[in-house]
């Protein structure tokens, strides 16, 4: 059970709840596949970008009132967070301390990819990117009630939103400079040496690689895109789209520790900011009730890596058969994939990818 589910579950005795939810079902589907169509924005393509703003005719705030006084704003642990409760004690949002990454409730909308799996994600969690990392007390400042106002409700695209656009069979979609920054990606290039160098795919396609275009990050350094990779990224390459260049997550270059998402997925583990939610101890983790949507999952599916985190994806919350769920970019389906193709997606029981899970992480 996500902590998500969980501050659900401790709303106090009272009034049945009566939220009205907006039902938004997201199954566009364009030959087996399905994917979620996001607005076009214009951004520039550096890491100085500011972060993504609302737009004009988002949806009323849900289960609750205009004026914060009719909200109760309650402290939980493990981690520490603040959890935001509307007049009938529904979770209207959740922020946990040290992480940017925040849970609002939102209108509901289900996932799809019938190609690779069976199972959907139906979900009201709306993951966004706050202006900066939360700390106790936060909801007295200026900038978040700023900021809370215009997110809660809205239907502009979110993290899922992003995540979804890069499916097999998702839309190519392009900014006013004619670069395409969504759409149907791959893992990788077609490794020269075949299957006896171990991958049928090469690894190391950037954000920039799919975009076709150089990159500047923020200590200046320039990294220039490989023609053979154009259209594609690898594991940690999809979650640096998403994250980085969509929501606009700062980015570093190489793997160091910094206020930056670093380029690898050993090095998001181990050096990228955030608040640790499974800890890292070499092993699989006793459980995952601690997770929420939205949080970054680490695996080690390759025994030539070592102890090397090797994997990275974007947990989405359970699905429709009530086990949690990840999507990843993965050599085996070319692509960014919740689906099954090459291991289940799941985070429990005995499969390839739920065995290889070391550790968990709330950006």
């Amino acid at each position: 059970m996500s902590p998500t589910s969980q501050d659900r579950n401790r709303k106090k005795k009272g009034p049945g709840r009566r939220r009205a939810v907006n039902t938004l079902v997201v199954l566009g589907l364009l030959g087996t596949s399905a994917y979620l169509t996001v607005e076009l924005r214009d951004r520039q393509r550096t890491d100085t970008a500011p972060p993504v703003r609302a737009v004009a005719g988002n949806a009323p705030a849900i289960g609750n009132k205009a004026g914060t006084g009719e909200r109760r704003y309650e402290r939980l642990a493990n981690p520490a967070r603040t959890v935001v409760r509307g007049p009938d004690g529904g979770v209207l949002a959740t922020f946990s301390d040290g992480a940017r990454t925040a849970v609002l409730t939102g209108p509901s909308r289900t996932f799809a990819e019938p190609k690779y799996t069976s199972a959907k994600v139906t979900t009201d969690s709306w993951v966004r990117l706050l202006p900066q990392p939360w700390t106790e007390g936060a909801e007295k400042t200026a900038w978040f009630t700023e900021w809370f106002g215009k997110f809660l409700g809205s239907r502009e695209p979110d993290i899922f939103a992003f995540s979804m656009e890069y499916l097999e069979g998702a839309p190519a979609k392009k900014d006013a400079q004619g670069i395409q920054y969504a759409g149907d990606a791959q893992f990788g290039p077609l490794n020269p040496n075949g299957s006896e160098a171990g991958d049928l795919r090469l690894e190391q396609s950037d954000f920039y690689d799919y975009l076709g275009i150089p990159y500047t990050f923020r200590d200046g350094t320039v990294e220039h895109p490989e023609a053979a990779r154009l259209r594609s990224m690898d594991c940690s390459g999809f979650v640096r789209t998403v994250f980085g260049y969509r929501a606009r997550y700062p980015l570093l270059g190489k793997d160091v520790k910094g206020d930056g998402l670093p380029r690898t997925a050993n090095g998001m583990a181990r050096f990228s900011p955030g608040v640790p939610v499974l800890e890292l101890t070499g092993g699989r983790p006793a459980a995952t009730d601690r997770l929420q949507p939205g949080d970054l999952v680490f695996f080690d599916i390759d025994k030539r890596t070592g102890d090397r985190l090797d994997h990275v994806g974007i947990y989405l919350g359970l699905d429709t058969d009530g086990k949690p769920r990840f999507i990843s970019s993965r050599e085996e389906a070319n692509g960014p994939t919740f689906g099954d193709k090459g291991g289940t997606a799941r985070l429990d029981g005995s499969g390839f990818y739920s065995t290889g899970l070391r550790s968990a992480k709330r950006l």
